[in-house]
């Protein structure tokens, strides 16, 4: 029989997993933090580094942490010395993986008899060929269209403009070995340094087991399903279920049966509760997971939480969600608006009211205090 875990050991286990119950500046450095095997999306004001800082890290130094696009095309942060394996690890599992992922580009590819994955090796050359200096991302659209065929292409109705379809060219960039400059809007490419591998030379099914996106979320979302990590990466679910880990270990959550890797059972059923609070970003890491029901049972605070524009951001306790907050901006002052969805006692608010103070602090403004909606 699996052995029986509760909600909270689960969340007592991620949270821990995570590295969110570290102390602030307790981390070497922006790199050691676990979770970047995995990748740390960087969208919003905050982003990436807002992450790593609720981890413990302190500014990234230097060029030792880089940004790509990866999974479901959006950019991510990964310490620049793994970006080879990162390439790997987030390449297609398969060709029925590949025209998942770009959704709706695959069904012009299809009908004219064009391979998925030959597709996105053109796109890659191209785009390598393209950036021979940092170019901005329309720049590279427009060159793109002009050198690519009908089947890679769309109208663009608000740009009225013919370019190539937005997944195929995102999910390329990586695999020809061009990265993000930071803190560019609209984004700006440029060669990452050394590169010579070429694009999707290896599917995913090759990554080393550190940064294999399958083994990664069970890692920092265990226990979970084949169907949850499928929609985590927009895979197929029979491509998750044929590389599930030989070493996946099944349990019970909620009488439902859910699988953890053989090595973080222990951790599983022995992390203790913390109390540390957290201002999460709108799409921290934690946050990211798919089995969304576990994590906040109420239907009214998950359509709150993951609207499909304008996500807030979540008040978190040592794992368990116990509010949103957005940021409220005037001049150079922030102020948080706290939403609690419980009571929260007064240790708790004053936890937050830090958090928030250290959030302005992080981006350089005047701190003007919580509010309430």
């Amino acid at each position: 029989m699996p052995t029986e875990v509760s909600r909270d050991q689960v969340l007592a286990f991620r949270w821990h997993a995570h590295q969110l119950d570290r102390a602030p500046g307790s981390a070497a450095d922006a790199a050691d933090c676990d979770v970047l095997d995995l990748g740390v999306q960087n969208t919003g004001p905050d982003g990436a580094a807002w992450a790593l800082r609720l981890r413990g890290a302190p500014p990234a130094r230097g060029d030792e942490l880089a940004l790509a696009w990866t999974l479901r095309g959006a950019p991510h942060c990964y310490r620049r010395v793994d970006l080879r394996q990162v390439a790997v690890a987030t390449a297609p599992l398969s060709e029925a993986d590949a025209a998942k992922r770009i959704f709706d580009a695959n069904r012009p590819l299809k009908a004219a008899g064009i391979p998925t994955l030959d597709a996105l090796r053109a796109v890659a050359a191209e785009m390598r060929d393209i950036v021979r200096e940092p170019t901005v991302k329309g720049a590279m659209s427009t060159e793109l269209a002009d050198r690519m065929s009908e089947p890679y292409l769309r109208f663009c109705k608000p740009c009225n403009a013919i370019h190539l379809y937005e997944m195929p060219f995102r999910l390329a960039a990586l695999q020809a070995g061009l990265e993000l400059q930071p803190d560019t809007s609209p984004p700006v490419l440029e060669r990452i340094p050394g590169w010579r591998a070429k694009p999707y030379s290896r599917p995913g099914t090759d990554a080393d087991p550190r940064f294999d996106v399958i083994r990664g979320y069970l890692r920092f979302f265990g226990p979970s399903e084949p169907k949850a990590l499928a929609a985590y990466i927009d895979a197929p679910v029979k491509d998750v279920k044929a590389h599930w880990p030989e070493d996946a270990v099944d349990v019970t959550v909620d009488g439902a049966t859910r699988s953890i890797l053989a090595d973080d059972l222990g951790a599983l059923l022995e992390s203790p509760r913390d109390g540390s609070v957290r201002l999460l970003g709108p799409f921290d890491p934690y946050l990211q997971l798919k089995d969304r029901e576990l994590l906040v049972p109420d239907e009214a605070g998950r359509k709150a939480l993951w609207p499909t524009l304008g996500r807030p951001g979540a008040v978190a306790v040592g794992g368990e969600l116990v509010g949103q907050w957005r940021p409220r901006t005037t001049g150079k002052k922030l102020a948080i608006e706290l939403t609690p969805w419980q009571s929260i006692s007064k240790a708790v608010h004053a936890a937050v009211e830090d958090q928030a103070e250290a959030l302005a602090e992080f981006r350089g403004v005047g701190f003007a205090g919580l509010r309430t909606p």
